[in-house]
């Protein structure tokens, strides 16, 4: 599977269009991951608490994606959008889209 932030790819045609997929996942940071962060925070660096959990919501987001364009016979996904909102009490949700096409080789 081809994934692409780009609407078009190099080489390749878009013999047809199959729809917008996405992938969602929703995550809580536990406490001790939060305690940790924000003793980081006050002493600097970066989290890397923090950095893993959302590596892992974009990959589980991206998956989910993914699964959905093959199931419309897609071989590739292009324009992909990734987007990362804070919601409820430190629930984390990662959301990726995109457009679910069938590219040839030119």
């Amino acid at each position: 599977m081809i994934v692409t932030t780009t609407n078009s790819l190099d080489g390749h045609s878009v013999e047809q269009y199959l729809g917008i997929v996405s992938g969602e996942t929703i995550i809580g940071a536990n406490v001790f991951k939060d305690f940790f962060a924000s003793i980081t925070d006050i002493v600097g660096g970066r989290s890397s608490a923090y950095e893993r959990v959302l590596r892992e919501a974009k990959a589980t987001a991206m998956a989910e994606m993914e699964m959905q364009a093959r199931a419309f016979g897609a071989n590739a996904i292009l324009g992909i959008d990734l987007d990362y909102e804070t919601i409820r009490d430190g629930m984390l949700m990662v959301t990726a889209s995109g457009t679910a096409v069938k590219v040839v080789k030119k």
